[in-house]
């Protein structure tokens, strides 16, 4: 089964019936508070919270299982980068040295850095499940009619749902261009050595791109045609006015950041030290 990767899945769920500007304005909240404590309690609560809401919303662990491996590996760089770079900093961070492994330069594996980078980690896939909440259960419409409504100007606005719109697309066409050119003898599969593979692909790449600028060029034609951008206002179609679900998940959200970052900064600190 073919699944388009971070577009919007229609689905009957508590989620998706909030309003694109309340989900925008909970994510803000919520990457905020977690983005700002280092206190693992509260990203631990924040990340189970966060589990839930996939949950509600009814998303599929096979909707998102390619992006989810692609951003883990990504998260693995990263804490190696952290380390090579910085192999002291929870040590500096916590003020105690509890040494698991010694090594040469300074590159010493400590119980502090492993917790610092642990928190680190938490931080991400804490604020990541948030985000994809928001685009895959956000009509793309919809989503530019919230960043309106919350002060961003609608050329910019319509920009981004035109590039969440897009994502579908460009994925099924890199599919057509990959089967055409399958069917024409180019082997993309695991029989092939790898530099054949990556040699292969720029042959799909190159189309996908001539046929992007191709799309790109004749929506510009059209919103010039219509003359998009010439009053400073505009209405939405897919505007929704907001409801009492909505100020309740507003307040809950709000009320749960307001108290994170209340805990955090309670002894000046944002880091919790359980050393």
């Amino acid at each position: 089964m073919v699944v388009n990767m971070l577009s919007y899945i229609d689905r009957d769920s508590p989620v998706h019936q909030l309003t694109g500007a309340t989900k925008l304005i909970c994510f803000l909240f919520w990457s905020t508070a977690a983005m700002l404590t280092y206190d693992t309690r509260i990203l631990l609560f924040l990340l189970f919270s966060s589990i839930l809401l996939f949950h509600l919303s009814k998303i599929k662990f096979s909707d998102i299982s390619f992006v989810l491996g692609f951003i883990l590996f990504f998260l693995l760089l990263n804490n190696i980068a952290i380390y090579i770079f910085s192999p002291q900093e929870g040590v500096g961070i916590y003020g105690s040295k509890h040494l698991l492994v010694e090594l040469p330069n300074s590159y010493d594996l400590t119980l502090e850095q492993l917790f610092y980078q642990f928190n680190v980690t938490l931080k991400y896939i804490t604020v990541i499940p948030a985000a994809l909440i928001l685009i895959l259960t956000t009509n793309p419409s919809e989503f530019a009619a919230s960043l309106n409504k919350i002060g961003i100007n609608y050329r910019i606005a319509f920009a981004v749902a035109l590039t969440l719109r897009y994502i579908p697309d460009l994925q099924r066409e890199f599919r057509n261009i990959a089967l055409s050119q399958q069917a024409r003898g180019l082997d993309m599969s695991k029989k092939e050595k790898l530099p054949a593979r990556m040699k292969n692909a720029v042959s799909i790449i190159m189309p996908l791109i001539f046929s992007s600028l191709d799309r790109i060029e004749t929506i510009s034609n059209v919103m010039e045609l219509r003359g998009f951008g010439k009053k400073e206002k505009r209405t939405w179609y897919r505007e929704r006015r907001f409801h009492k679900n909505d100020y309740v998940a507003f307040c809950l959200i709000a009320a749960i950041s307001v108290i994170t970052l209340m805990i955090t900064f309670f002894d000046g600190n944002r880091f919790y030290n359980p050393f």
